[in-house]
């Protein structure tokens, strides 16, 4: 089982990345779905979940930081999930990690709630 990101890189202040959140041996729809990023010498923050497909009307949660900006997705058929990152500012520069809670149907923003990570994608945003 595996959970790989990408879609990070460099780009400017005011531009987008889409991140992709990608699983392999295992269905992503029967877990939530979490984003975090971590930067240097801070600590991990959680960005946005989304609730497993039996979470009724499962709207996604998102820190404030990025609130209006990011928006997160997921397509069953690719087994992927999306983070939609638009308006980046520098202080999102960071490494994002994608991660699934077993516990669901709904998610939190809490890494503790997490039980499988992927590896991470680095995101850098100029100014």
């Amino acid at each position: 089982a595996r959970l790989v990101e990408s879609g990070g890189g460099l780009v400017q202040a005011g531009g987008s990345l889409r991140l992709s959140c990608a699983a392999s041996g295992f269905s992503l729809d029967v877990y939530a779905i979490g984003w975090f990023r971590q930067a240097p010498g801070k600590e991990r923050e959680g960005v946005s979940c989304l609730g497993n497909r039996d979470s009724i009307g499962g709207s996604p949660y998102f820190a404030d930081s990025v609130k209006g900006r990011f928006s997160i997705s997921r397509d069953s058929a690719k087994n992927t999930v999306f983070l939609e990152m638009n308006r980046l500012e520098p202080e999102d520069t960071a490494v994002y990690y994608c991660a699934i809670d077993s516990h669901g149907p709904g998610c939190y923003l809490r890494a503790v709630e997490y039980d499988f990570w992927g590896q991470g994608t680095q995101v850098t945003v100029s100014s």
